[in-house]
């Protein structure tokens, strides 16, 4: 069984497989989460074709997890996993903080000045450190890069798929 395009609404990509440790199937994984603590919750994750592991422990190594899978007993097993990305339901993640979104969530999503202009659509959400970035992606021109920052992206509509920004002078020209 494939992931499906409707499985996105169900599924978040919550980590990449970049590594095997030890010689007993454990992977080494790169969370894709500003909350890597959330694995402790997660009891199953999935591939992109469909093949679904049970977490059986975790645990954390520098800006890593490594994570034992029930279903793999040696190396070899988990080497064939290697820059595999991993899925987990969208319910074992918990409740986020208010003003926290997931980036599918946020990928899509209809962006517009505060004087009602559409620019375009939300392609990619780019993490700096010091602040995101929503890449938006204009019909017939060069993509738009936005700073997420409270003076220039003024609200999110969830509901309405609809983000809210308020241009800076020289910002359209870049």
């Amino acid at each position: 069984m494939l992931i499906e395009r409707n499985d996105y609404m169900r599924l978040l990509e919550v980590g990449k497989i970049v590594n095997t440790h030890g010689l007993r199937g454990e992977v080494k994984v790169v969370p894709w989460t500003d909350y890597p603590e959330v694995f402790e919750d997660i009891k199953k994750v999935s591939l992109a074709d469909g093949r679904e592991f049970n977490v059986k422990g975790i645990k954390y190594q520098k800006n890593n997890i490594i994570i034992k899978f029930q279903e793999l007993s040696d190396i070899d097993e988990a080497m064939k996993l290697k820059e595999k990305v991993l899925y987990a339901e969208r319910s074992e993640l918990g409740e986020l903080p208010e003003g926290v979104y997931y980036v599918a969530d946020l990928i899509g999503m209809t962006v517009v000045t505060d004087e009602g202009e559409k620019l375009g659509v939300v392609s990619d959400v780019l993490q700096t450190g010091a602040n995101d970035i929503y890449e938006v992606k204009r019909e017939g021109k060069k993509p738009l890069l936005i700073p997420v920052i409270d003076s220039i992206v003024l609200s999110k509509d969830m509901d309405n798929s609809l983000i809210t920004v308020h241009l800076m002078d020289g910002l359209l020209d870049l």
